[in-house]
C-alpha cells in the first residue's frame, strides 16, 4: 500500500503533505525531527491519511493536495476535526 498523509503542526497550524510507502515508520521520522521541512514545525498531528494501491495514485492524490485548490477541499473535508483541536 501507499498512503497519502497530511500532518497539521501545532506551532504555526499549517499542513505537510506527503506519500509514502511505510505510513508508521514515516510518523515517526516526522516525530523524531528526522525531516528537514517539519523539524522546525514540531509537535505534529496527523489528521488525515489515506491508502492507494498504486504509487502513482498516491502521489497524483498529494500533487492535488498540494494545490490550491486540494488544500481547499482538505480544510472542507475536515472542517469539524480542525474546529474541535486546541487552539494554536
Amino acid at each position: 500500500m501507499h498512503y497519502v498523509y497530511v500532518l497539521l503542526s501545532l506551532a504555526d497550524g499549517k499542513f505537510y503533505i506527503g506519500f509514502t510507502g511505510d505510513l508508521k515508520r514515516r510518523l515517526a521520522e516526522h516525530q523524531a525531527g528526522k525531516n528537514v521541512s517539519t523539524k522546525c514545525r514540531l509537535p505534529l498531528r496527523l489528521v488525515y491519511y489515506e491508502a492507494h494501491l498504486s504509487k502513482a495514485d498516491a502521489m497524483r492524490r498529494e500533487r492535488y493536495f498540494k494545490t490550491s485548490k486540494g488544500k481547499g477541499t482538505l480544510r472542507q473535508m475536515l472542517r469539524d476535526s480542525l474546529q474541535t483541536m486546541p487552539s494554536i
